[in-house]
C-alpha cells in the first residue's frame, strides 16, 4: 500500500514492531546523533535496529523521527513493495518495445498504460502542511529540531529537507535532497554540490540577474522522500517517478509565497528566495563518506514563510561511517535503475554498488564476456553514463559470479588479475565530497578486469584459461541424500 504521509507510515511501523518511542528528553547537540548511530549500526537476530521517534527533543516541541528507512524491510514497507527488485522489473517491462500480439499481448499493453495513468501528481487547493502559517518576523527556524551530529560539525543541520526549485527558463521542476545548515533563525545554507540540478538552476538565475524561489519540505510521504534521492535525468520529474513507484498520484499544493508546489501531506515547509551571488561559509560536516567535508561557500536562503501542521512532527537522518540509514536508500536505487543502466550498456548482466563505497566509489559489474577487451569496453561505457561517471573503481567479473557476494568477488579480483596487464587507469570526474582526489571534482579512476582471459587478449599459456574447481554432481547429490547418516 502507499502511505499518504509520514505519520501513517510510522503507525504501521509501530504495529510491525519496527519503531521504538523515546520519551526521555534528548539533546539535538550530539546526543541524538550518538543514539541514532548506535541503533542503526546495531543488529538483533541479524536485523538492523528499529526506527526511532524522539518525543521530547530539547528546545523543540516537535517529535523527531529517525532511522525510518534504516533497513531494507522498512524501505520496502514504505514503498509498498515485496522486494526492491520489484520496481526494476516494472521498469524493465515498460521499456520492452514489442508490439502486442493477440489478446494476452493487448492486455499487457493496456496494463502498462494503466500504470502510467497513476504517475502525474495531483494538485489540491488546501493541505494539512499549511494549517499553520508563519511569515516575516514570525519565522523561527529554532522551532525545528536541527541536529549537531558530530563533534566537529560547523553547526546544526537539517539532513532530510526535500528541496524544490525550478529551471528559470524551462520551468522544469527539480526535487533534491541536500543538507541544510541552520545559520540563524531565518537563514539556511544550501549545500548544492556541483553535479546537482539545483546548482544549475541557481547558476542560470544568477546569469539572468534573478532571484531563485526555493521551497523545502520536511516529513514528507515516504515515497517522495525516496524519490528525492533518486539519480533521475534532469528532464524527469521526481513526482512522476514517485507516482509510478507507489501506483498512486502524489498530492501537491501551491506554496504561499513562492511559485512552487510541495507535498500536501508533508509536515513542515519553509519558503524563500535565493538572491544572486549571496553565499555564506557552510560546514564542516560529518558526511556519508565517514569524514568531515570542509568549509565552502554555498548559497544562503533567507526564509520568508514557514508552514506546518498544527501537530507537526519532524524527520531527519544521521550520516557517517556506514552502515547508516542512507544504505537501504542507495541499495534501492541500485536495484531500481538496473534496467535503465542495461538499456544504456546492454553488456551488463548485473551490478552491485557497495555501501562501504558510498554507492559511487565502487561498482562491481558482471558481463557475459564475448570478445577481447570486453571488460574494458564496459568500463569506458560506465564512466560515460550519467552519475555513474563518478565511479572511482570498477571491478568487472564473469556472468557466473554473484556480484552481491563480496567474498566471491574478492576471490575473483585477487586471483584472476595480472596487475601488469588487466587494469585500466584513467582520470575523470569524482563526487563533490570525495576527499582522496588531489584536486577537487576530478581524480584517478581504476578498472579491474577480473574476467577469464582469452587467447586474443594475449593469454597464451598451455591449455588456456584454467577451469574452476567444482564438485562432481553425482557425488554431491549422493552426499546430500546421506548427510544425516554422517552425524554432522
Amino acid at each position: 500500500m502507499a502511505y499518504e504521509d509520514l505519520r501513517s507510515f510510522l503507525k504501521a511501523l509501530e504495529k510491525e514492531g519496527e519503531l521504538r518511542r523515546v520519551k526521555a528528553e534528548v539533546d539535538p547537540y550530539l546526543e541524538i546523533g550518538e543514539i541514532t548511530d548506535r541503533v542503526q549500526k546495531s543488529r538483533r537476530d541479524g536485523r538492523p535496529g528499529p526506527a526511532l521517534l524522539f518525543e521530547n527533543v530539547k528546545g523543540s516541541r516537535l517529535p523527531l523521527a529517525m532511522n525510518v528507512f534504516g533497513s531494507e524491510r522498512r524501505l520496502c514497507l514504505a514503498l509498498g513493495l515485496e522486494s526492491l527488485d520489484e520496481i526494476g522489473e516494472r521498469i524493465a517491462g515498460l521499456l520492452k518495445p514489442e508490439l502486442p500480439h493477440g489478446i494476452s499481448g493487448l492486455k499487457d499493453a493496456l496494463g502498462k498504460a494503466a500504470q502510467l495513468r497513476t504517475v502525474p501528481p495531483k494538485k489540491v487547493r488546501t493541505a494539512p502542511c499549511q494549517e499553520v502559517v508563519l511569515s516575516g518576523d514570525e519565522v523561527n527556524l529554532d522551532l525545528l529540531p536541527a541536529l549537531h551530529t558530530w563533534p566537529q560539525d560547523g553547526g546544526a543541520f537539517f539532513n532530510l529537507g526535500l528541496t524544490h526549485t525550478k529551471h528559470p527558463e524551462t520551468g522544469q521542476r527539480n526535487l533534491g535532497l541536500y543538507r541544510l545548515q541552520r545559520h540563524d533563525a531565518r537563514t539556511v545554507g544550501m549545500h548544492w554540490q556541483i553535479h546537482k540540478d539545483s546548482t544549475n538552476h541557481y547558476a542560470v538565475a544568477q546569469r539572468r540577474g534573478e532571484r531563485l524561489p526555493v521551497a523545502i519540505a520536511f516529513g514528507c510521504p515516504p515515497v517522495v522522500s525516496y524519490a528525492a534521492t533518486a539519480p533521475l535525468p534532469a528532464d524527469i520529474d521526481e513526482y512522476l517517478f514517485a507516482g509510478f513507484v507507489q501506483r498512486e498520484r502524489v498530492e501537491l499544493v501551491d506554496c504561499k509565497t513562492v511559485p512552487l508546489q510541495v507535498p500536501a501531506h508533508c509536515e513542515v515547509v519553509i519558503e524563500g528566495w535565493l538572491e544572486p551571488g549571496v553565499t555564506r561559509p557552510e560546514g564542516p560536516f560529518g558526511d556519508h563518506t565517514g569524514f568531515y567535508t570542509p568549509v565552502e561557500p554555498f548559497p544562503a536562503l533567507t526564509v520568508s514563510t514557514m508552514t506546518m501542521r498544527k501537530d507537526a512532527m519532524f524527520q531527519s537522518i544521521v550520516v557517517g561511517r556506514p552502515p547508516t540509514e542512507d544504505g537501504p536508500l542507495g541499495k534501492a536505487t541500485e536495484r531500481f535503475f538496473l534496467p535503465l543502466l542495461k538499456m544504456i550498456i546492454p553488456d551488463i548482466v548485473d551490478y552491485d554498488l557497495p555501501e562501504t563505497g558510498g554507492f559511487h566509489n565502487c561498482a562491481i559489474v558482471s558481463i557475459d564476456k564475448r570478445f577481447p577487451k570486453h571488460a574494458q569496453k564496459v568500463m569506458h561505457a560506465i564512466w560515460g553514463a550519467g552519475l555513474m561517471s563518478l565511479t572511482k573503481l570498477i571491478v568487472v567479473v564473469d556472468a557466473d559470479c554473484d556480484v552481491h557476494d563480496y567474498a566471491e568477488v574478492s576471490w575473483r579480483a585477487f586471483g584472476n588479475v595480472d596487475y601488469a596487464r588487466d587494469i585500466l587507469v584513467t582520470e575523470g570526474a569524482v563526487d563533490h565530497l570525495d576527499h582522496a582526489s588531489y584536486q577537487q571534482f576530478w581524480g584517478g579512476k581504476l578498472g579491474l578486469d577480473a574476467t577469464r582471459k582469452l587467447p586474443e587478449e594475449g593469454y597464451t599459456r598451455n591449455g588456456g584459461w584454467p577451469e574452476m574447481i567444482v564438485s562432481d554432481p553425482a557425488t554431491a547429490a549422493k552426499v546430500d541424500r546421506r548427510w544425516k547418516e554422517y552425524g554432522l
